[in-house]
């Protein structure tokens, strides 16, 4: 591993991120999203790997330019049409219960 992504590794914060791959972000979308845009830099690596052995300038360029469309994501749009998280992806967040079972769950109490 590089010892840009074994830096990488150590961050918690979505700041510390943008911060150490130069990207400009206004704080308030990245307090509103922060967990969004990681998520959404995680899919992007994933999908498009940045290669091993590249130089550091170039391994830097790769992880920013994925961290940019993560942030940019979510300056576009918001994390309920985004849905990077499951809670989202599962009918927009709702979920359904049969009568049968609430009436159910409601007789055990009594």
């Amino acid at each position: 591993m590089s010892t840009l992504f074994n830096t990488m590794q150590k961050f918690s914060a979505a700041e510390e991120f943008l911060d150490f791959l130069g990207v400009d972000y206004v704080p308030q979308v990245v307090q509103v999203n922060r967990l969004h845009i990681l998520k959404r830099f995680q899919q992007y690596l994933g999908r498009d790997p940045v290669p091993e052995g590249l130089p550091e300038a170039d391994e830097r360029a790769a992880y920013k330019d994925r961290l940019q469309q993560a942030y940019q994501d979510f300056v576009q749009s918001n994390a309920v049409v985004e849905k990077v998280f499951k809670v989202f992806q599962d009918k927009a967040g709702v979920q359904t219960i049969s009568v049968n079972k609430l009436k159910q769950s409601l007789s055990e109490r009594e």
